[in-house]
């Protein structure tokens, strides 16, 4: 088991979890409950939300698919999308308006 990630807030060592899990890649998520009990309202890294790959030998996949998700929402931030459906401007790393909830296909340069 090797630790890939760690950061303060459990939402987001969350979503990584399941985008390792949705590519198949067994792992958990260690001071999980240590985190959401709001025990300490000191910063103690060691006491942060960690995600772990089960199998050493997922590790370069595992941190692979992450830096790739990291960019794809780095890039996605810098664009707008226009809903077909409403015209509201949504951040570029939706895929979802947040106004009425309908697909966004349209994307247009800020």
């Amino acid at each position: 088991m090797k630790e890939i990630y760690r950061h303060h807030e459990m939402i987001n060592v969350a979503n990584f979890r399941d985008i390792l899990l949705d590519a198949e890649i067994p792992c958990i998520i260690r001071n999980e409950t240590l985190a959401m009990s709001g025990i300490t309202e000191i910063p103690i890294p060691e006491f942060f939300p960690n995600l772990c790959v089960m199998d050493d030998e997922d590790e370069e996949r595992a941190l692979q698919l992450l830096k790739d998700h990291q960019a794809r929402m780095s890039a996605g931030s810098e664009l707008e999308k226009t809903c077909p459906a409403c015209q509201e401007t949504n951040p570029g790393n939706f895929d979802v308006c947040f106004a009425c909830q309908e697909p966004l296909t349209e994307i247009k340069p800020c």
